[in-house]
């Protein structure tokens, strides 16, 4: 049967296109749905200094962004022969793994695919690894696409 939904989330970084590109792939061999998605999480905004205690301007900032490396993302995608959707979701309950784990029971995804950092050690256990904390908690097959050069 294979494969006929695949939610990639996307950040705009070369790990991310990695995903990308994978999934661009998967998608057009079982003539597969894409979902790109992206997500405006909480944490980065409390990550600014500069938000102080307006918010608004920093979240419209960041959701400007998002659609921005999204549109640029479909483009890509589209020049390949793929034909994607697009969504940019707001999470404000957690972490962006939570929100992808969220979409993916709600577009009916059969797949994520989605680059991973590689991050080891102490960036790992600081910086935490949404990829991992997907492929954990979904219902459903993660594809996890390593950085360039990896072994």
């Amino acid at each position: 049967m294979g494969y006929r939904r695949i939610l990639v989330p996307v950040d705009g970084s070369t790990t991310s296109a990695r995903g990308v590109a994978e999934a661009i792939k998967l998608a057009q061999d079982a003539r597969a749905k894409l979902l790109l998605l992206h997500v405006v999480e909480q944490y980065a905004i409390l990550g600014i200094p500069e938000a102080g205690a307006s918010i608004g301007p920093v979240l419209d900032a960041l959701k400007r962004a998002g659609r921005a490396t999204l549109a640029k993302i479909e483009r890509s995608a589209r020049r390949l022969g793929a034909r994607p959707e697009t969504m940019l979701i707001e999470d404000f309950s957690g972490r962006v793994a939570n929100a992808v784990v969220d979409q993916a029971k709600r577009w009916r995804a059969d797949l994520i695919v989605m680059g991973t950092h590689g991050r080891r050690g102490l960036d790992r256990m600081f910086l935490g690894s949404d990829a991992e904390l997907v492929a954990r908690h979904s219902p459903v097959p993660v594809l996890l696409v390593p950085p360039r050069g990896r072994k």
